[in-house]
């Protein structure tokens, strides 16, 4: 499974009509928990796997156990349950057991887990509307580096003379 592949376009249906069902409400004055959840929802996302198992649910739907540590390469058994009961506790996703022999456990991603995977679906889509815009600018940018000090559009990994630990006779 691709790690970040982009979405379908059957995904970005989903995700715009969760957008415009959400932004459609009036947001009340900023409270400081607001913040204090968006940095730490912000560092869960931006850790290794919650995107990854994010991504494997919105694919696939409920999975279980055993399907969800298959699919995310890479996981360990214990950071895969780690990372699910975060997300469980934050609402993302839902857990549910049944009680047989061995053990089975499947997983699903709750309103909250679909309305934050469409947040980042949303860079997918603003990526590729505005692909063509930021390589201009990217080159431009570059373009006038190059022209204000030529020696220093060296391109990275190129060693430069003078630098401490750089050996000079």
């Amino acid at each position: 499974m691709p790690r970040f592949g982009p979405p379908t376009k059957k995904q970005i249906e989903k995700m715009r009509a969760i957008f415009a069902r959400h932004t459609s409400d009036v947001y009340p004055e900023l409270d400081p928990r607001v913040e204090i959840l968006v940095q730490e929802l912000i560092g869960r996302v931006a850790d290794r796997w919650t995107m990854v198992i994010l991504e494997a649910l919105l694919e696939r739907g409920t999975l279980r156990f055993t399907q969800l540590g298959r699919m995310v390469t890479g996981i360990s058994q214990k950071m895969l349950t780690q990372t699910l009961r975060q997300m469980e506790r934050d609402g993302l996703l839902t857990r549910k057991v049944y009680p047989v022999v061995p053990p089975r456990v499947e997983y699903a991603l709750t309103d909250l887990g679909l309305t934050l995977s469409a947040a980042f679906c949303g860079v997918w889509v603003w990526a590729a509307e505005n692909l063509s815009k930021v390589e201009a600018a990217r080159n431009a940018f570059d373009k006038r580096a190059k022209d204000a000090c030529p020696k220093a559009a060296l391109s990275p990994g190129k060693a430069r003379s003078g630098r401490a630990g750089s050996a000079t006779t």
